[in-house]
């Protein structure tokens, strides 16, 4: 009866949680299109001798937080430092910037520039520059003008756009993005037209970028809430926690988005068979490497200020999916050595002096033994490996459809697909170093990282318990039997489509199914290839 109702209460608080993150999750400032991106707009003005350059940044949270820091470490981000900072990027975009006229290139002369702040989450800033050029065309003629744009290149996911006048652009100058267009920006970093002796243009053509978006931009996980109610400065002991309560529900919600290797973390314990003690380990595992991550970019982050955030998601991406590849085709190795005969020698020593060389067969079906010109057999239960030792030498045999994955092996897999960090948890962690209270906000994190743990322990425990159900019934035996190979299987398609979106993301211009189909045919290829020969050596007694 005690374990019964602490399992009310913790649900109880739990839904409570997730109500309260609902209800408050109400969006803020963040930016739009996501914390990490830097978004442009070059504006192209023509007439019959000149060029007019009309230039916008607009720049989120992480890439702003990083100037700031740069260009003022003590916090003192005046006026001055901003001009400078403004000043400092004509030259970036004037570089950037490639404009030519019948392939000739152009300079771009700047008429100023100018910049300011916006609030954006977590009471971080957001920075908005503006610049404005001219270009010569000298005498007037007719001419082909080609633009190029390659400013802030390293930054590979937000919104790229030029417009040739009298074209109009959507985003009011980067100030407001349409929804219905945040799911797939513009990339458009290449345009060309003509422009008659009279300055008519015609002809304008544009070419778009194919930019794979890394960050999400929709959430049910309010990415400025947590932040400004950690960032509250009349905090009583009521509103702390409200916060912390807050933050269980955000990391639960969070939770359940997409991502985070719920899909793996149930196929992995399905075909580990694991005990409800290991199912709770495996989601902590998960969780532990989540908040881990989370740290360890916002380290990153404030001590290495040229370091362009977004890249290392695609990097993460491609080694979850080598891993994860790893884990599923040695899974289903095992499985198939255990129900293909194999015809393999053995050098075995025994009690008696005389090592001895002889082929012969092991058919692991419904008999549990084998014989060795003399004979010893091994009983054994159902769910037990066939294990005998040679005066010390021990080798085993699976019985067919009863090799549980290794349970480590499940660990490193849960890992694998749920370390990317959250960008609401990397906004709360900076708000914590902006506002000197580090302790405060990294407990935040930790509950963040629990209220994760307990929809992912939840899950974990409903499929052991299912698992065990369908196991103990007898109709279900044949299903139970093909488990492993189902669960490996499984877990090698989710690695190889991880890893063709990895080779997309770090800008390998190939096909992303094309790389998962490769990946699935290296992962059979393997795992039927897996016949194996092993010796003891022989000693005399």
């Amino acid at each position: 009866m005690p374990n019964k109702c602490l399992r009310v209460r913790f649900f109880a608080c739990l839904i409570f949680s997730l109500f309260l993150g609902g209800v408050l999750g109400a969006p803020a400032n963040a930016h739009p299109l996501g914390n990490f991106t830097i978004n442009h707009l070059a504006k192209i003005q023509a007439s019959a001798q000149r060029l007019r350059v009309h230039y916008v940044l607009d720049l989120a949270e992480i890439p702003t937080f990083q100037i700031m820091h740069q260009r003022a470490p003590a916090g003192n981000w005046t006026p001055k430092v901003m001009q400078a900072w403004a000043d400092s990027e004509v030259s970036l975009v004037q570089t950037g910037l490639q404009i030519a006229s019948d392939g000739e290139a152009l300079q771009l002369h700047s008429l100023g520039a100018k910049a300011r702040t916006r609030p954006g989450a977590g009471g971080l800033a957001l920075l908005y520059w503006v610049g404005d050029f001219t270009a010569d065309l000298g005498q007037p003629a007719k001419r082909a003008i080609s633009i190029s744009d390659h400013v802030y290149e390293d930054r590979r996911i937000g919104w790229k756009d030029i417009v040739i006048l009298p074209q109009s652009e959507p985003t009011h100058e980067l100030l407001m993005y349409p929804s219905a267009l945040l799911g797939s920006p513009r990339t458009i970093t290449r345009a060309s037209f003509k422009i008659s002796s009279l300055g008519k243009i015609s002809a304008i053509q544009s070419d778009s970028a194919t930019v794979q978006q890394q960050q999400s931009t929709s959430s049910i996980v309010s990415q400025t809430l947590l932040s400004q109610m950690f960032l509250r400065t009349d905090q009583g002991p009521l509103w702390i926690l409200i916060t912390i309560l807050a933050a269980f529900g955000f990391g639960a919600l969070h939770a359940i988005e997409p991502g985070h290797g719920k899909a793996l973390l149930a196929f992995t314990l399905v075909g580990a068979r694991a005990t409800t003690r290991q199912a709770t380990i495996l989601a902590a595992s998960l969780t532990f490497a989540h908040t881990i991550g989370v740290i360890l970019l916002g380290v990153v982050l404030f001590f290495v200020t040229g370091f362009v955030p977004e890249t290392i998601y695609p990097w993460i991406t491609l080694a979850s999916g080598v891993a994860i590849a790893i884990i599923g085709g040695r899974a289903l190795a095992r499985y198939i050595r255990g129900v293909r005969p194999f015809s393999h020698a053995h050098v075995h020593e025994h009690e008696h002096a005389h090592p001895h060389e002889h082929p012969h067969m092991h058919a692991h079906g419904v008999a549990r033994s084998h014989a060795h010109g003399h004979d010893h057999n091994h009983p054994v239960a159902d769910n037990q490996a066939l294990t005998h030792t040679h005066s010390g030498t021990a080798h085993s045999h699976l019985v067919p459809g009863h090799q549980p994955l290794n349970f480590g092996s499940a660990i490193w897999a849960a890992l694998s697909g749920g370390i990317a960090p959250c960008p609401a948890a990397i906004i709360l962690l900076i708000a914590a170093v902006n506002s000197h209270r580090i302790g405060y906000g990294l407990l935040l994190i930790v509950i963040f990282g629990l209220g994760l743990a307990s929809v992912l322990t939840g899950l974990g425990l409903a499929v052991v318990h299912g698992a065990a159900w369908i196991s103990s019934n007898a109709k279900y035996e044949r299903i139970v039997r093909f488990g492993p190979v189902a669960s490996g299987l499984l877990i090698s398609i989710i690695g190889s489509v991880l890893l063709g979106q990895g080779f997309v993301q770090i800008g390998v211009h190939t096909s992303a199914l094309l790389v998962s189909a490769l990946a699935l045919a290296a992962i059979a290829g393997y795992a039927f290839s897996a016949n194996h020969t092993h010796r003891t050596v022989a000693q005399a007694a």
